[in-house]
């Protein structure tokens, strides 16, 4: 009988953590789910934890719960951010500081949720700052480190969004014009995302492992 495990979930009230909530809250394997952020979600359930935190101050919360597996949904855009520092401090550095909180509590696996062309070499700020992300959680003592590397993510946000939401309108055109290799640049939805995230959770391979478009859609079915 597989024991009992526990979730932390950072950026549950988001695009793609509003999903991986969902789905974990649906699964018995999990019969705890410990959601941190700025704020709650709406759900209510016996098995949620929701706690208000700063993010920039995870590592040293005293009272974090045990945890086993860490699922990390936190991003913003330049735009919201306000600015590209402002912009680091939530894509980087409150990834990393997610990242090392959760080893503090227990966990051994950690998955993130990144974008297409992350790379910390790119001379694109957002790739950069992705693929620096990426690096920073692949150098901790993880047994298995999941990143997922969605294109543009199909689904209704809280807030609006006019490019994406033109975008969105053109997934169809440009799923068809994306053939071959050009595979991971096709949209995808946020809960196909969640579903890949929550599914490779229960499997544990060990990492790190990078989960793009294909790979997302076929973990998800």
């Amino acid at each position: 009988m597989t024991p009992p495990r526990t979730a932390l979930l950072a950026g549950a009230t988001g695009l793609v953590g509003s999903h991986v909530l969902a789905q974990l809250l649906d699964s018995p394997l999990w019969t705890n789910v410990v959601t941190i952020g700025r704020r709650t979600a709406p759900q209510r359930h016996n098995k949620l934890e929701q706690r208000v935190a700063d993010l920039g101050a995870l590592e040293a919360m005293a009272d974090l719960p045990r945890a086993d597996d860490v699922f990390c949904c936190l991003g913003t855009t330049i735009k919201q951010a306000g600015s590209q520092q402002a912009f680091r401090r939530v894509d980087h550095d409150f990834v990393v500081s997610c990242a090392r909180a959760g080893l503090r509590a227990g966990a051994t696996q950690f998955l993130l949720v990144s974008a297409i062309g992350a790379d910390p070499g790119s001379r694109i700020f957002y790739s950069r700052v992705k693929g620096e992300a990426e690096s920073a959680v692949r150098q901790l003592s993880y047994r298995a480190v999941q990143i997922f590397r969605p294109s543009l993510l199909l689904g209704a946000r809280a807030e609006f969004r006019f490019g994406e939401r033109v975008a969105m309108l053109a997934a169809p055109v440009l799923s068809l014009l994306l053939p071959g290799p050009l595979h991971r640049y096709r949209p995808i939805r946020a809960e196909t995302v969640a579903g890949a995230m929550v599914r490779i959770a229960r499997e544990a391979p060990r990492g790190p492992n990078v989960f793009e478009f294909d790979a997302m859609q076929s973990s998800a079915a």
